[in-house]
């Protein structure tokens, strides 16, 4: 066993590797073993020590290369033998991330676990287009919700976020896109604006701008695909393309 076993949950950020933490390029440059996920860009790997095991471990929608619990076994199992493993994650680990699952299993067996954050693409992905999560008089609150819960289907919260004014963000929500333009349409919010963001902060980025009633066919039209973040609410008629794109539409 190793004297000294530990493991560093890291958050690599969106996509962009300038936007990871100076304390996770740290982290990465004293790894005996990586575990990455599939949304980590993996130049990032350059960081870790020549010599560093470096482990693909999946995790993309319904793409595992892995189980959860094959990735908690051998995150302790890899510590116990090399010492310290970094698991990179993309985004934060506690967004979505299953980094408190993560830190569980390493405490249930003794390993030390500690947890260096990450810039989540459910607030980075807003500001490098312009919009604004909060904005005085617009939206004094954001809320960030999953696609869908582990049964597959649209979460209750999203049906409570479309009745407030609240800035909503719904991160691996692609494929429910139609049920989630539905939900605000039944609220009377046909013409609220949205935003999708592909692939955000990376040189294929592609951005998706309309509102309930139109984004279905902007989406379409600009083949847009997963990974993906949808932004919803006024404040993304902040964003500097939306009012040129609906006045151009109103005159077609």
């Amino acid at each position: 066993m190793n004297p000294h076993p530990k493991i560093t949950l890291v958050g690599a950020g969106p996509g962009d590797t300038d936007l990871i933490s100076l304390k996770g390029l740290k982290a990465l440059s004293t790894a005996r073993v990586v575990l990455y996920d599939a949304l980590v860009n993996e130049a990032l790997l350059e960081y870790a020590p020549e010599d560093a095991v470096r482990v693909y471990v999946g995790k993309r929608a319904n793409r595992h290369a892995y189980s959860q619990q094959q990735i908690n076994e051998m995150m302790v199992g890899y510590a116990r033998a090399h010492g310290h493993v970094v698991r990179l994650k993309g985004g934060d680990p506690f967004v979505f991330g299953r980094g408190g699952e993560e830190l569980d299993y390493a405490a249930e067996h003794g390993v030390t676990a500690t947890a260096i954050p990450g810039i989540s693409s459910s607030i980075a992905l807003a500001g490098l287009q312009g919009i604004p999560l909060t904005y005085r008089g617009i939206s004094e609150s954001f809320w960030v919700i999953t696609g869908a819960t582990t049964a597959g289907v649209v979460s209750d919260d999203l049906y409570a976020a479309a009745k407030t004014n609240a800035t909503v963000v719904v991160l691996m929500g692609l494929n429910k896109l139609r049920e989630i333009t539905e939900i605000y349409q039944n609220e009377g919010k046909g013409n609220l604006p949205v935003a999708i963001i592909q692939n955000g902060s990376l040189p294929d980025e592609k951005v998706a701008l309309g509102t309930m009633d139109t984004i279905l066919s902007r989406v379409t039209q600009q083949e847009i695909g997963a990974p993906a973040v949808i932004i919803i609410g006024e404040v993304v008629a902040k964003h500097e393309r939306f009012v040129l794109q609906q006045h151009n539409s109103i005159a077609v």
